[in-house]
């Protein structure tokens, strides 16, 4: 299936009253966000929100050329980018000149030969963080259990010793109030910031403990960066000419969005894992036995990674359905036309990685669960390239992907050799409306030591 992208007769895009859907789903936006884009089925079209019209992709064809063909007309800015802008400055999730600083400064550090220089490392530091966080018996709340392992994973491989404890335990909850407390933002685009919303306080006091932890941990690695074998130090000698708080702030912010993104992803991830594991106990049956033969009662190594083939799988098939960035809103800067539809300079198009990978035209049986989607024998057949983007694509694809991939895969693989995770939940787990996909309510489990063969 596809759609010719080339000029042709223009024409308004059909508009959507997605503000019926909100008010059919006052609880569940998500649901209203799904419904409207059957009901697109691939076809360009705008959203009425009210004052608020977004055009919304969602068919490859489309995603490959807002993403990719003409990426440089469609920029982070507006809707959901402002709000963050004091979050995360000018670094790799923003555009322009300085993302593309910040990009080639950081891409030499997200390469899958660095990354597994770090793997080792990292696996090291999953396996403390999983004895202290979990209690086996005891209940355990994913989103804050995950965070609990995720966040000082990603920060001691980033800052190395530089940074302590108590500076993590303060990061943790402070990027977690930054990532949600944006979300009436996002329904209210048209809500100038002068105009106060909920989770505007917040925010500001997320971005103060952040910028009260990070700056002098920026301050002390460029004192001693020539020294340094962590990221913060690698990020501070390519910025060795950028003297001053100029400077600071910009390996500041490469620090703030490259944690954050990081963090966030994996977090947010690894939350689905659980309802996915607990939905289909043959899937997970499958996963223990994998574990049994690779990793069996060792500490889990990334010598096991590429053996762990059904894990991957499962792993691939988990950000399909539930990709962290759901949304992925872009500016058009000039007039543009996509598929005979004329796209205004100015408006918002918002690309959904999570409505694409559930179009019917390009996945058989797209709202089911299934891993052997992604068994290398079936990797070969076709599917068009921009049917699966679970991070992002083009130039702005999520340099972080291979970071993700390793660090799940030994998290999951941590703690599934050594527990049976028992689900409780008191009605079934949906997204809700956040700047990543969240779950709509508090998920918890008990980890039980699993009886060895």
């Amino acid at each position: 299936m596809s759609i010719d992208v080339g000029p042709r007769p223009t024409r308004n895009a059909e508009i959507l009253p997605f503000y019926r859907l909100l008010a059919k789903h006052p609880r569940d936006p998500v649901s209203a966000f799904e419904e409207v884009g059957r009901q697109a089925a691939g076809k360009l079209v705008r959203l009425n929100t009210g004052p608020f019209r977004p055009y919304l992709v969602t068919h490859p064809d489309h995603v490959q050329h807002v993403l990719r063909t003409n990426q440089p007309n469609y920029v982070r800015e507006g809707m959901f980018w402002d709000p963050l802008v004091p979050l995360l400055g000018g670094g790799i999730l923003s555009d322009g000149e300085t993302w593309q600083e910040s990009r080639r400064v950081l891409q030499p550090l997200f390469t899958a030969k660095y990354v597994d220089s770090l793997a080792e490392r990292m696996a090291e530091i999953l396996a403390e963080q999983i004895d202290a966080v979990v209690r086996p018996g005891e209940p355990f709340d994913v989103v804050d259990g995950i965070s609990a392992i995720v966040h000082p994973t990603i920060v001691r491989l980033f800052f190395g010793d530089r940074i302590t404890r108590d500076d993590i335990a303060r990061l943790i909850p402070a990027y977690e109030v930054a990532v949600t407390a944006t979300w009436p933002r996002l329904l209210l685009p048209f809500v100038p910031s002068t105009v106060p919303l909920p989770g505007d306080r917040p925010f500001r006091r997320s971005i103060e403990t952040i910028n009260t932890v990070v700056y002098p941990r920026v301050h002390e690695a460029r004192r001693t960066a020539d020294e340094g074998k962590d990221v913060v130090s690698a990020i501070c000698r390519a910025r060795a000419d950028e003297p001053g708080e100029v400077g600071d702030r910009r390996i500041r912010d490469d620090m703030v969005s490259m944690h954050g993104a990081s963090t966030e992803t994996s977090a947010t991830a690894l939350t689905w894992v659980w309802v996915a594991l607990d939905e289909h106990p043959d899937l997970a049956a499958k996963i223990y036995e994998e574990l049994d033969e690779v990793v069996g009662t060792e500490m889990v190594q990334p010598s096991h990674l590429p053996k762990l083939r059904f894990l991957k799988m499962f792993l691939s098939e988990l950000v399909r359905l539930y990709p962290p960035g759901w949304i992925l809103p872009r500016k058009a800067v000039e007039t543009d036309e996509i598929d005979g539809v004329r796209i205004t300079a100015g408006s918002t198009v918002m690309v959904s990685p999570y409505l694409t990978h559930r179009l019917e035209g390009f996945w058989d049986r797209p709202e089911e669960f299934d891993p052997e989607r992604f068994a290398p024998e079936r990797e070969r057949e076709r599917r068009h390239r921009w049917a699966y983007f679970p991070f992002g694509g083009g130039p702005h694809q999520c340099l972080g992907q291979h970071l993700f991939m390793i660090e799940a895969q030994l998290l999951m693989a941590g703690l599934l050799s050594r527990y049976r995770p028992v689900l409780t939940a008191s009605r079934p787990v949906r997204p809700r409306l956040a700047s990543s996909l969240r779950p709509n309510q508090k998920v918890k489990l008990t980890f039980v030591e699993r009886a060895r063969r």
